[in-house]
């Protein structure tokens, strides 16, 4: 338990995040992120069983031995399902159809990626990074349109009471750094255990994850949108 703890310290923080998800549910049961606890249980269960499937040979999807480890096929499924999640989240949530137009567009474009880094890359093995990185930026986009909208509708940029702008500052925060560290760790892998980013990494999920738990703790129902 204590390994566990040491090498994935960030995969408590999202039972902790589920947790209070669920009891704040009421906040925005009726919203854009009502299937928030849903994805957030997926990311717990997908980290998980990747732990496991990482350390115990019994958990392997292959019966070849230099395979036992591999588990970056259930990464590829999350990352394919959550990207499409968060554009569909931020479709919604800005009513100006050139912002819609705007996202919808990003939104194939990401799609389109994945598609391709499919047919060029074998999905069992290896993670599908080019796709994943023009995601990130592709999010970071749709991102940067709902703020933009809100600053023209009369809003101001800081919404302490705004669930919606908590979850969205994490979101940004992360995938601000996340397709360069991904970069690194496909293209430079000496550079990424010389440095150790993939712990770097995951203290960006926790400050992503930190975001959220600020915006379920002072989100209001009345200040969603």
């Amino acid at each position: 338990m204590i390994d566990f703890l040491l090498s994935s310290f960030f995969i408590p923080v999202y039972f902790i995040t589920w947790v209070v998800s669920m009891l704040t549910y009421k906040k925005y049961f009726d919203t854009v992120m009502r299937f928030f606890p849903i994805f957030i249980a997926y990311t717990f269960f997908t980290e998980l069983l990747g732990y496991f499937i990482f350390t115990y040979d019994e958990f392997s999807f292959f019966e070849e031995e230099e395979y036992a480890w591999h588990n970056v096929i259930i990464y590829n499924v999350y990352t394919i399902v959550t990207f499409i999640f968060f554009f569909w989240m931020y479709w919604k949530l800005v009513s100006a159809k050139k912002y819609k137009n705007s996202i919808l567009a990003v939104a194939s474009l990401s799609i389109i990626s994945f598609l391709i880094s499919i047919v060029l890359q074998d999905p069992m093995h290896t993670g599908l990074y080019f796709a994943d990185i023009v995601s990130s930026y592709s999010l970071l986009f749709a991102i940067f349109l709902y703020f933009k909208e809100k600053r023209n509708e009369g809003y101001p940029f800081f919404q302490k009471k705004n669930l919606m702008f908590w979850v969205s500052i994490g979101f940004f925060t992360f995938h601000l750094v996340f397709p360069h560290l991904y970069f690194i760790g496909f293209e430079m892998p000496e550079t990424w255990i010389e440095y150790n980013l993939r712990k770097v990494l995951q203290v960006f999920i926790v400050i992503m994850y930190s975001f959220f738990l600020i915006g379920l703790f002072l989100g209001k129902r009345n200040s969603f949108r």
